[in-house]
């Protein structure tokens, strides 16, 4: 990895400065094993203590397959954020989600990393392969597309 955006891991204070999403809605804790925005995998450590589990089932709390979804999508957004890094404010449009598949259930306790795999970029549009491994086995996968879109972007086109 030569690149300079290139880094270990990004952790929750950066990930507060890249993605606008807040409790309860921010789904990742901490991204790791970073290639520039190409490949990245997130990590969300799932509790009983998430807003979800109160009615997403009482007597069986199962973390929604659609916020798993959107912890992968998170986790492209921040690392395409981080590697276009203009020190400008930004945000990632979602887009389109293709292929979902869901393939066992994400309880409380479990460690959901969501490993996302850039496959192709025209401009600020991104499109990514997800899938969500808990304990080496696949739980879900997707792909999802999203567009990035920049402050001053988004000022040009508007005058």
């Amino acid at each position: 990895m030569n690149d300079a955006k290139a880094l270990d891991s990004i952790d929750i204070s950066r990930l507060m400065e890249l993605l606008p999403h807040r409790y309860p809605f921010l789904m990742i804790d901490r991204i790791v094993d970073i290639d520039g925005d190409e490949s990245a995998v997130g990590v969300k450590n799932v509790t009983f203590n998430e807003p979800h589990f109160t009615g997403h089932f009482p007597a069986m709390p199962v973390m929604p397959g659609v916020l798993i979804i959107e912890a992968m999508a998170q986790t492209a957004g921040a690392i395409c954020l981080h590697k276009m890094d203009r020190g400008e404010p930004a945000i990632v449009f979602f887009m389109t989600v293709d292929g979902a598949k869901f393939r066992k259930p994400v309880v409380p306790g479990d460690r959901l990393e969501l490993h996302v795999r850039k496959l192709k970029q025209r401009g600020g549009i991104f499109r990514y392969a997800g899938e969500a491994i808990v304990d080496g086995v696949k739980v879900a996968e997707a792909e999802v597309q999203a567009m990035v879109s920049f402050a001053t972007d988004a000022a040009k086109t508007a005058g």
